[in-house]
């Protein structure tokens, strides 16, 4: 028996734009090596080149003047280059005029991480917003990419009609089905909410574990669980939101959540889907916000961490830790330097989830944070009071019962969030 041939191997060049005028311009050589990771976690691809564009600023046809398109041009054909990626936006026209100059495909940073989280999404819902997410952003293009939407609908051919132009059609296809999976993913989140219905009878305190992409959130989900979730030195290695019961030492059960990772310039298009996935976090009764310490940008993604937060509506008032993770990857003595800075906030840990150097000490502070999380206690209600009494037994909190002559007295466990919630009935 013949062995089975390998995938074909895409050779791909990435240059950064380093534009000038750009106001929110990010420091080039960190940018250029986390694009580069953002196409080494597409897999197969091999990255053959790379390399940072000075920019005065983007030039409306082709992005970058005609002599450094003309000299890329030939740096590409030496290599043999079939896809060079981007690390920033590109219009439309600029796309398919440095195709053309190029004779090659091109894909920017919105494209290039769409192609990631087409790749790793895993469940269904996740799968619908991304493929949502992508023919949202295919559509202003419509560069011929889309072969398997060029057929004309069925039917007598009044419809679009003769003389109906290629990209007429592949809008009108693209619309459809965007439509069909607006209806799906409904369908998706109702049950989605459903889940989330059944985690509220469970009175357990929520932690949930956020960080930039490849902060090392998976390793340390996995180390306090004992889980499999894919974890590997590589932006966006998971996707999906997984959640398990932990034991805290000395202190309550919880549900530990982990994210998908953020990233800087997330993709407009992705956004509902992010926020989708990012809910399990306003759930959360601690934050726990963890950091690649040994990242050259670590301030950088902490503030786009930071600002995701603030966006998606979580509150300051949230407890919320840091871990200053992978601190095993620093020389001994800056590690020693963070610590003594740490040592000063009651907030803030070194640690290495790799290792699980320092994690007693955060889980402690989060265990103590909870530990007034869970009570039992004893209320009583009236007769008239049976939406209240309906409440409490449906989210499974009510662990006794007995009826009084002018009511009933129920002894409940809960959070802290529950008791507020019943609180406002």
């Amino acid at each position: 028996m013949s062995e089975p041939t390998a995938a074909a191997v895409t050779r791909a060049w990435v240059l950064h734009p380093d534009i000038r005028k750009n106001e929110h311009r990010r420091a080039a050589a960190p940018a250029l090596e986390e694009a580069v990771a953002l196409a080494k976690a597409l897999g197969e691809l091999e990255v053959v080149g790379q390399e940072i564009v000075p920019l005065p600023k983007p030039q409306p046809g082709y992005l970058f003047g005609s002599g450094k398109v003309e000299e890329l041009g030939q740096r590409l054909k030496a290599n043999d280059v079939e896809l060079v990626l981007i690390d920033g936006p590109v219009t439309p026209v600029q796309q398919r005029n440095l195709e053309k100059a190029w004779n090659c495909k091109l894909l920017d940073r919105t494209g290039l991480i769409l192609e990631i989280f087409s790749d790793r999404a895993a469940t269904r819902e996740g799968v619908l917003q991304v493929e949502m997410a992508a023919l949202s952003y295919q559509r202003t293009r419509l560069v011929r990419a889309w072969t398997h939407l060029e057929r004309q609908r069925g039917g007598l051919g009044f419809v679009g009609g003769p003389g109906e132009t290629q990209i007429e059609a592949d809008r009108r296809a693209i619309d459809e089905q965007l439509v069909r999976l607006r209806r799906q993913l409904s369908k998706v989140v109702k049950t989605r909410g459903l889940h989330r219905a059944a985690r509220a009878k469970v009175p357990y305190p929520i932690v949930a574990l956020v960080g930039y992409t490849n902060a090392g959130k998976s390793t340390l989900f996995n180390r306090l669980t004992g889980a499999e979730v894919m974890a590997k030195d590589m932006l966006f290695a998971t996707l999906d939101p997984t959640m398990r019961r932990v034991e805290l030492p000395e202190g309550p059960e919880v549900i530990l959540s982990d994210t998908v990772g953020f990233i800087s310039d997330l993709p407009t298009e992705l956004v509902a889907a992010f926020r989708a996935t990012l809910e399990e976090v306003l759930e959360a009764d601690v934050i726990v916000h963890v950091r690649d310490i040994s990242h050259a940008e670590t301030d950088a993604q902490a503030r786009n961490v930071e600002d995701i937060l603030t966006s998606l509506g979580v509150d300051d008032e949230r407890p919320r830790f840091e871990l200053w993770n992978k601190v095993d990857q620093l020389e001994p003595s800056t590690a020693e330097a963070l610590r003594t800075k740490a040592a000063r906030e009651d907030h803030i840990f070194v640690t290495s989830a790799l290792t699980g150097e320092g994690l007693d000490a955060p889980l402690a502070a989060i265990a103590e944070t909870l530990r007034g999380a869970v009570s039992e206690e004893e209320i009583r209600l009236g007769h008239n009071e049976g939406r209240k009494r309906a409440w409490l037994y449906e989210r499974d909190l009510v662990q006794d019962e007995e009826m009084e002559e002018d009511g009933v007295a129920l002894r409940v466990r809960w959070t802290a969030r529950q008791r507020d919630d019943f609180g406002r009935l």
